[in-house]
């Protein structure tokens, strides 16, 4: 028989209070241990803001080796920094964190590889990088820096007035050029060499080559044509259709031939235009305007196509819902001539129109002119054994500074995506780290004052009464 203390109500409620405590305590306990094991987070902005891009999630879940990453910093700014890298590590189990202050462990900091410059260090073994800042977009380019250990130089030529990667005005293309090298290529200009002579002799713009063929450096992974405004001679076409078919990759970037305001166009560069040509490629003497009226959403008139549809393509996947300008730009036309497998990027939407002619004030005949869809740009493979790739926008102002530099277009990802599938690295293809997205609160006065109403008069009384109702009721 039990004794009579087991038998108490108190006991009773002593013992169901203790078991609830040690359920609650083990509950917590393991979804504590769980929490820790298993990171996992909810980003509710519209953009995504808050998320890594599917860019570093690609690089880091496909690692192969481990990488260390070690970050410089005073102890208390530790925690700040965990926000940031823990979303990394917690992606792959190769990647891994230190957290170094270099005042309190200057030795351990000079084994990690500390610079004053830079906020953290990637090592993956074959080479260190640096971050200068704990950005997405600083962090994933040191990581794919590290674990890049061949060379990529893209080449940008200049030899009939190219854009410049090296002017940061409106119409330059320095901001390409960051980008690029973020993504660990190498960028400079090329101006072609003579074959076989030995020397660095280079063709000018006006100048009549001197030799009797010229050469694209075999060390140019991807060669930029961007925007050429006098003819090529027939040696620098020469040179082109050797280095593509030879399985070179080139980005040709073009623009309309056609009288635009008060500035001189291009010439028609008939040499280039035949080459494209045999691979299967027209550009079109005109220009594309989009009359559907999309644009002005980001004030933006019909001469700068908005694209917010793409065609299936490694290059253009990652960019669903993502506007991109086409400013100024020809149509192409594509057609098979056995010499290369052709796909289309870029269409416009149905409401588009390719005119010929422009009147002295702008006017254009929205009832004249090839009308849409009508396709801006071109990705192209040869067929055979070189396996050369090339890509052909009918416009050069979609990748200069004043386009790419705008957070609200998706430019700058187009253009680095193309280099990437040019140079074959389509594992690096993705969307760049989201910025801020700006939601302004536009109200009419009419929206004001139906406001003022409702939350000054109509609700307050609305309280008020259901106030005055309960305590008649209640008397």
């Amino acid at each position: 028989m039990a004794p009579a203390w087991l038998s108490a109500r108190q006991t009773r409620y002593t013992g169901y209070a203790s078991v609830y405590i040690l359920v609650v305590l083990a509950v917590l306990v393991v979804v504590n241990f769980l929490a820790n094991r298993y990171d996992k987070s909810y980003d509710s902005t519209a953009n995504k803001q808050f998320s890594l891009s599917d860019q570093t999630i690609k690089v880091v879940k496909g690692l192969k080796r481990d990488v260390q990453i070690n970050y410089f910093g005073a102890q208390n700014e530790f925690r700040t920094a965990r926000d940031t890298l823990d979303r990394y590590s917690s992606l792959s189990p190769k990647l891994h964190v230190a957290y170094i202050d270099p005042d309190r462990k200057p030795q351990v900091a000079k084994a990690a590889g500390y610079r004053s410059d830079s906020t953290a260090i990637v090592d993956s073994g074959a080479r260190r990088e640096s971050a200068k800042s704990l950005s997405e977009e600083e962090l994933t380019g040191a990581l794919i820096r590290s674990l890049k250990s061949e060379e990529r130089t893209v080449c940008a030529l200049s030899a009939a007035g190219e854009h410049s990667i090296d002017d940061s005005d409106a119409a330059g293309y320095s901001l390409f050029k960051q980008l690029l090298e973020r993504d660990n290529y190498k960028v400079r200009t090329e101006t072609l060499r003579p074959v076989a002579t030995g020397d660095n002799k280079s063709l000018t713009l006006g100048q009549a080559p001197t030799v009797s063929s010229l050469e694209v450096p075999k060390s140019c992974t991807v060669l930029v044509v961007a925007g050429p405004k006098n003819d090529y001679p027939v040696p620098v076409v020469s040179a082109l259709k050797t280095f593509v078919e030879g399985g070179g990759r080139a980005l040709f970037l073009l623009d309309t031939p056609l009288r635009l305001g008060n500035s001189d166009p291009p010439t028609e560069n008939e040499d280039l235009l035949k080459l494209l040509g045999d691979w299967g490629v027209t550009a079109n003497k005109d220009l594309a305007l989009d009359l559907s009226g999309v644009g002005q959403i980001f004030r933006l008139g019909p001469e700068v196509p908005l694209i917010l549809g793409y065609e299936s393509h490694p290059i253009t996947q990652p960019l669903t819902r993502v506007p991109t300008a086409y400013p100024l730009s020809r149509s192409l036309d594509t057609k098979s001539t056995g010499k290369a497998t052709l796909s289309k990027l870029v269409d416009t939407t149905d409401a588009s129109i390719a005119t010929t002619s422009i009147s002295a004030r702008g006017a254009v005949d929205p009832s004249k002119g090839k009308k849409g869809p009508l396709t801006l740009a071109v990705a192209g493979t040869l067929s055979g054994s070189s396996q050369g790739r090339f890509v052909v926008l009918g416009t050069s102002l979609a990748a200069q500074n004043s386009i790419a530099g705008s957070r609200s277009l998706g430019n700058r990802d187009l253009m680095v995506n193309i280099v990437n599938w040019l140079s074959s690295d389509e594992d690096l293809i993705s969307i760049r780290p989201k910025a801020p997205e700006d939601r302004p609160l536009n109200m009419t006065s009419r929206r004001l004052n139906a406001t003022f109403w409702l939350s000054v008069v109509v609700f307050p009384l609305a309280v008020i009464g259901c106030g005055l109702v309960t305590w008649w009721r209640r008397r």
